[in-house]
């Protein structure tokens, strides 16, 4: 039989609250080809994620890249796997514990991820328990795409479905232009500048395949506005500073020019030095760690390259927790301070109660 709960165990004179979903892709929960596949598995049937018709992926899904890509992903999963699990979870983790004394008391701040554990929907579970009555969604994705922040929504949606009572919601589709954003992303650089050379900077990106321009996806354009807002902010001159797109898999054309190729070619034309930066990652995490700093470096220094930096994500610094601030500063406005329950609610729900105990 299913659970009925107790109609008398919710009281309507709760002061209501204000959360914020704080959310991010997802990791496996161990480094191991088993954890690997349960993560990919749910990851990759998202439609949001592989818009094939489901006639043709899930053969594929299931029956090749299920079988081969565990193996591999669970070995680089492990080059970067730290004491307290996956990097992608602690730096969020980390994040919202630095979040959370800077907003009021009245917020209610929990960490959800679509893919994986802690999930979206415990997360809401979470908030709904709290008496969250107003909500913001904040996916950490600096720049839309229907393959992250759209697949944010979908999932906050179906957890939603089954909620009796569904709070008042607002969601944050990107923020690659906001100036506390780019503002971090320079000091960040200018912190690094002071103890490394200021050698050729390349912007690398998360790809995605290039339909999805075409089909009116924003990500490519917001990527490169980043990047030159960033430039400007740096005042580099077009000489100084490129932009690329990593994490390419299968045939398909994605968007170009490709982060491992173009670091390929970069010795041959004479840049020899490079800091590589991601901007389109609030975390440091298996793209950035183990793609970039390992694979993408050793690639670049036996191809000639004689110098590889990398600067790290924004993770918890102070600047990255002022722009969080600020982004739920700027999408709760009207929403502070939550008023207390009404008078007269309050005594119908005193009368409610007191009739269904009587009742009983």
């Amino acid at each position: 039989m299913p659970h009925i709960p107790d109609p008398t165990s919710y009281d309507h004179r709760t002061p209501a609250r204000l959360g914020v979903l704080l959310v991010n892709l997802g990791t496996p929960d161990a480094p191991t080809p088993r954890a690997v596949r349960r993560y990919l598995r749910e990851f990759l049937s998202d439609r949001r994620v592989i818009d094939y018709p489901r006639w043709f992926w899930l053969p594929i899904l299931h029956g090749v890249i299920l079988r081969v890509r565990p193996n591999k992903s669970a070995h680089a999963y492990q080059q970067v796997w730290t004491d307290k699990g996956s990097p992608l979870l602690v730096n969020t983790n980390n994040l919202a514990t630095a979040l959370r004394p800077q907003l009021p008391n009245e917020v209610q701040l929990v960490v959800g991820m679509t893919y994986g554990e802690p999930s979206i929907k415990h997360a809401l579970q979470q908030l709904q328990q709290a008496s969250v009555r107003k909500l913001l969604v904040l996916p950490l994705y600096p720049q839309y795409s229907v393959s992250t922040a759209a697949s944010v929504f979908d999932a906050v949606a179906k957890a939603l479905k089954s909620t009796f009572w569904l709070p008042e919601l607002r969601f944050i589709n990107s923020y690659h232009d906001n100036d506390y954003f780019i503002t971090a992303l320079a000091q960040s650089v200018k912190t690094h500048w002071q103890t490394h050379e200021r050698n050729h900077l390349l912007f690398s990106f998360h790809g995605l395949p290039q339909r999805y321009l075409y089909q009116g996806d924003p990500y490519h354009c917001q990527c490169l506005k980043t990047a030159r807002l960033l430039a400007e902010k740096l005042q580099l001159n077009a000489t100084e500073w490129s932009v690329s797109f990593q994490s390419r898999v299968g045939r398909e054309k994605w968007l170009g020019p490709y982060t491992d190729q173009t670091l390929l070619q970069y010795p041959k034309q004479g840049i020899k030095r490079v800091t590589v930066i991601c901007p389109g990652f609030a975390v440091d995490c298996l793209e950035t760690l183990e793609e970039i700093v390992i694979r993408n470096r050793a690639d670049f220094i036996a191809a000639g390259g004689e110098q590889f930096d990398y600067i790290p994500a924004l993770n918890s610094d102070a600047a990255q927790i002022e722009l969080m601030s600020h982004l739920i500063q700027q999408h709760t406005q009207g929403w502070l301070p939550m008023s207390q329950p009404d008078a007269a609610i309050s005594l119908q729900a005193n009368q409610l109660a007191e009739k269904m105990q009587n009742a009983t």
